[in-house]
């Protein structure tokens, strides 16, 4: 004799996982979204710092460099 579940039964389990599959998705998502937008701000804050180290270093360049500095040169 094999057992029969009811069709009842078989829809309330398909129920059930397929509502813990939607939460468990929807959390993934979530957590995926989430990461993402602290990984874009770190990126964001490097190429900042990048930019701003990058503008001091130019600004020293200027400073030490001699071009449009007008010397006599005497014989």
């Amino acid at each position: 004799m094999t057992r029969e579940t009811s069709p009842g039964l078989k829809i309330l389990w398909a129920w059930t996982i397929g509502t813990a599959a939607i939460l468990v998705t929807s959390v993934v998502r979530t957590r995926l979204k989430d990461m993402e937008q602290m990984m874009n701000a770190e990126q964001q804050q490097q190429q900042e710092q990048e930019k701003q180290h990058q503008s001091t270093l130019s600004d020293a360049a200027l400073l030490d460099s001699d071009e449009g500095i007008i010397r006599e040169v005497r014989s």
